[in-house]
């Protein structure tokens, strides 16, 4: 009973701390339809719902129909990069390590049928294990004693979307979005980080990271001290110059 007892209080305490975060992020939604959408969206995807689709979250908010849940990522006017910035200043504060921490990058790849989909082509994915129908991001982690979390991410925009401004503008592809290889896109999610990082952060990332002698340069040129993984075969030295 008293093990039962500690579960509940401890559920209570996240549930706490989540209905704080989301009153920190309120504003973000300039109205309140949209604010308890948004809420509705996040309670459903930590909870035990099978499929995080918008039938799905909607049922698990006890509504009738999805339109509201399709309107909020579809339609609706709010700023996406704000709310990115404030659960990143979330997350590097109540993970705060005297230590220090890592910044982990790494891509996923997520699958996706039909074409119409931001990104979607047939293209190699490790977590789905070899060349799929596809939508690929970059992601960037914040690790310490206390935990990880996400805090940044980008799409991966093939070449084949990048230049297709018909495809693009029945997608909403903004005009600043182009192709860019993913140490390039993991670059740009660093400069956008590292302002905001303890001093002596080590930055994690895998082979496709790790091969790429101008992601190297760049962490460098940051006194970045880094841990890059990369194939037996691959020379050190090479590809520094970049």
């Amino acid at each position: 009973m008293e093990d039962w007892s500690a579960e509940v209080s401890q559920v209570a305490s996240w549930d706490a701390q989540l209905q704080e975060l989301l009153l920190q992020v309120s504003d973000v939604f300039p109205r309140a339809d949209l604010r308890r959408r948004a809420t509705a969206c996040v309670r459903g995807l930590l909870g035990p719902v099978s499929r995080k689709n918008g039938w799905q979250l909607a049922e698990y908010a006890g509504w009738r129909r999805p339109d509201g849940q399709q309107h909020l990522l579809d339609r609706a006017k709010w700023d996406v990069d704000e709310l990115r910035d404030r659960v990143r200043r979330y997350t590097l504060d109540g993970l705060a390590d005297a230590a220090g921490g890592v910044l982990v990058i790494d891509e996923t790849g997520f699958a996706k049928k039909g074409e119409t989909s931001v990104g979607v082509a047939r293209q190699f994915s490790g977590s789905l294990g070899g060349v799929f129908p596809c939508q690929v991001g970059v992601f960037a982690a914040w690790a310490t004693s206390r935990g990880a979390a996400l805090i940044d991410r980008e799409i991966y925009l093939p070449r084949a979307w990048a230049d297709d401004r018909e495809r693009r503008v029945a997608a909403q592809v903004p005009e600043t979005a182009c192709f860019a290889t993913k140490p390039r896109l993991a670059e740009t999610m660093i400069d956008r980080i590292l302002p905001q990082l303890p001093t002596g952060t080590w930055l994690a990332a895998d082979e496709v990271y790790g091969r790429d002698g101008g992601f190297r340069s760049f962490a460098e040129r940051r006194h970045l001290p880094y841990v890059p993984v990369w194939s037996c075969d691959h020379v050190a030295g090479k590809g520094l110059e970049g």
